[in-house]
């Protein structure tokens, strides 16, 4: 998966705005007032959340972005403008004295939400978004992201998509609200599974799913629908297309909160950089794969992104036949990991348990096996016109699917020292009765602090002895 650019458009973020705060300790007993833990509180943390935590999102992921909102003039708010600034958000944040600004505190123990304690004042008129001031910030933005918690701030949501969309901005929701209907001419919502059966009934089946939400989809006039499915992944439905299902990334989940605000954050900033629907919920699932890994509420970086769209290409590379470019760029993440590079190399024609014992011995020198194996032309050279007896691509498949074998790449020199001084191992191998200057590539392993080590092979176990017995049955 290819990730774009996020940092050449600007997006707006306007929602209901939210600071997390997390009191964490350890719990040992339990308190003599009442059946409850008693928690030792060590240490606090604060956090942006709803619209806040959306547009830090799309700021870790090097998205210029415009956070619009009302808040009190409390403590809070000075916090949560504090975090925001912090997280590279420009912030158009207006006070009212007859707000407060809404506040989670969850207290933590051994990564274990014991309670959850909410600030927060029923909706009033004052809490909603400035149509006026949503509109002086369209003209400088590529896409907009309405951020719903349900606390306020998008109370004229139908007024602001209208806006949007006039200015020929298209409008993404992250929805709360029961009624789907009041985001209308939208171009995108993400409800989750249990918000989109509020509103259309219980779906039975992966069938009657679809169904409803083409109902819906053409009712509303959204350009499409993307529901959320919890491990079940992410259905995208486009108009005239077929539904496309993302299945959710394998992660071990430890916490939900904030998974919407990541998608929504990644859908958008990959729509902005021109990506099709399918492409940017394909980004949005592997973000929300990430964001569910992490205690609380938290973003995805850029860094963090990209590293996910490349792991399932490294792990087909991981182990395997690889070309020289491909090998080095394994060595460079296996070293970045702290793991040990051994390499040894030599023409393998009919792998025999000599061979395996002594791949076996080397590998446990370290934590990586590289094997440089020398081609067709390299072995006739080395050893004279009948050789190789089983071609290159043959023995690197072999040698590939050894245990002890991690990456296999060939060499069309004469000697791999070359190739050797390009990996650069940290342990150098070679099997059979030499001297540790006979070996090829020796000195700039040895240079860079490196060992050269060597192995005895197997009495009684050799490619030429096979061949003889080949030979002399032969005759």
């Amino acid at each position: 998966m290819r990730i774009p650019d996020f940092s050449k458009h600007r997006l707006l973020v306007a929602g209901d705005v939210i600071l997390d705060r997390y009191w964490s300790g350890k719990t040992s007993r339990i308190s003599p007032e009442a059946p409850v833990p008693v928690v030792n509180i060590r240490s606090a943390e604060q956090r942006a959340g709803g619209a806040a935590n959306v547009a830090l999102g799309l700021a870790a992921l090097g998205t210029p972005v415009t956070l619009l909102s009302r808040i009190g003039q409390d403590e809070a708010a000075a916090t949560l403008r504090e975090v925001l600034r912090a997280g590279g958000v420009q912030c158009e944040l207006e006070s009212d004295r007859s707000l407060t600004t809404i506040t989670k505190l969850r207290v933590i123990s051994i990564h274990q939400q014991m309670i959850r304690l909410d600030f927060e004042d029923p909706p009033t008129p004052a809490a909603a978004v400035r149509l006026d001031a949503f509109q002086a910030q369209l003209s400088g933005v590529d896409a907009v992201i309405l951020s719903d918690y349900g606390k306020g701030a998008l109370q004229n949501v139908q007024d602001l998509i209208q806006a949007a969309r006039a200015a020929g901005k298209p409008v993404l929701v992250d929805p709360k609200q029961v009624d789907l209907g009041v985001y209308r001419h939208a171009s995108v919502i993400t409800p989750n599974r249990a918000e989109f059966e509020r509103a259309v009934g219980v779906c039975r089946n992966e069938e009657e799913l679809i169904a409803k939400g083409r109902e819906l989809l053409e009712a509303m006039g959204w350009e499409a629908l993307v529901i959320t499915r919890s491990e079940e992944g992410m259905t995208l439905l486009e108009r005239h297309r077929p539904p496309v299902h993302v299945p959710a990334q394998a992660h071990e989940v430890y916490d939900v909160t904030g998974a919407g605000d990541t998608v929504i954050a990644v859908l958008a900033a990959a729509r902005a950089a021109g990506e099709s629907w399918a492409s940017a919920v394909a980004m949005a699932n592997l973000a929300a794969g990430i964001a569910v890994g992490k205690l609380g509420t938290a973003t995805v970086s850029l860094q963090e992104l990209c590293d996910a769209a490349e792991a399932p290409h490294r792990a087909v590379s991981r182990q395997g036949i690889v070309n020289e470019a491909q090998l080095l760029q394994q060595v460079q993440e296996a070293r970045r990991r702290g793991e040990r590079v051994v390499m040894t190399n030599g023409c393998f024609d009919i792998l025999h348990p000599g061979h395996v014992s002594y791949l076996a011995e080397a590998r446990q020198l370290g934590d990586r096996l590289v094997v440089a194996v020398n081609d067709d032309a390299s072995v006739r050279r080395l050893k004279g016109p009948s050789r190789p007896i089983v071609p290159a691509e043959d023995r690197m498949a072999v040698l590939a699917g050894l245990r002890s074998v991690d990456w296999v790449v060939p060499f069309s020199e004469d000697t791999p020292e070359r190739l050797i001084d390009a990996v650069g191992p940290d342990v150098l191998v070679k099997g059979g009765d030499y001297q540790v200057e006979q070996i090829a590539g020796h000195r700039g392993v040895l240079a860079r602090g490196g060992e050269v080590r060597i192995l005895p092979f197997v009495e009684g176990r050799s490619t030429s002895g096979i061949v003889q017995r080949i030979q002399e049955s032969s005759r």
